[in-house]
């Protein structure tokens, strides 16, 4: 039994109204790592209705809960809506869930997750493209070259429009984040699909400063260096 189906069985021996003091009690903060495992076995068992009010609690790790949790319902507009704005939110354990909730969507409907990360790759808001980024460059997810073609494809446009941005927009904390997840993501893509990813990858400026430091943490990923 899995540390995620341990906290299912205990979910489902308490009364639903307890389970967000549950969380409480459970979530692993104050300290480095929250509890994701209770996260994820939450969002097997919840619904929208509990989403909400985790959300609307404004707790970090309730809010987490919440947002993962909407990763099932994501293909309907109003939820993918409202996990776009998420992508935003100031709280990067927020940010992050609203990765894992594509993922989730992914392991369902793995179509639909390429068509939004196509999508939020586009906007933009240099938070939005991380989440794409974030999203699709999952291992799990990309087990064939279909698969590996979008991720490869979200990682570079949004390495182009980190390009085009001004000098003096690149130093923006959220510009970053993107470029902090485009450090390890562009790794990910390559490794589904060398084949694809190595000319793509090779094929960026680093010329450009910001884009060197991507290229330069990609190389050092252990799952890159070991391809080349």
């Amino acid at each position: 039994m899995t540390r995620i189906d341990e906290y299912r069985a205990d979910l489902g021996r308490i009364d639903r109204s307890a389970w967000p003091a549950y969380l409480d009690r459970h979530s692993n903060l104050p300290g480095p790592r929250g509890n994701i495992e209770l996260a994820m076995a939450l969002a097997d068992l919840g619904d929208v209705e509990l989403d909400d009010e985790l959300i609307a609690s404004g707790d970090e790790y309730r809010t987490f809960c919440g947002v993962l949790g909407l990763g099932a319902t994501a293909t309907e507009p109003e939820v993918l809506n409202r996990l776009r704005v998420l992508a935003t939110d100031e709280r990067w354990r927020v940010r992050e869930a609203v990765a894992m909730a594509l993922q989730r969507l992914g392991d369902l409907n793995l179509p639909a997750l390429e068509m939004i990360v196509l999508d939020w790759a586009a906007d933009p808001h240099p938070l939005v493209q991380r989440a794409a980024a974030a999203a699709i460059c999952e291992p799990r997810l990309l087990f064939g070259p279909a698969a590996a073609a979008v991720a490869i494809e979200v990682c570079r446009r949004t390495t182009s429009s980190l390009a085009a941005l001004p000098p003096e927009s690149r130093r923006d904390t959220d510009v970053r984040t993107l470029r902090q997840a485009l450090g390890y993501c562009w790794s990910v893509a390559i490794a589904a699909d060398p084949a694809q990813g190595l000319p793509a990858f090779w094929a960026l400026d680093d010329a450009d400063p910001d884009i060197a430091w991507i290229v330069r943490e990609n190389l050092r990923k252990t799952r890159l260096t070991r391809l080349l």
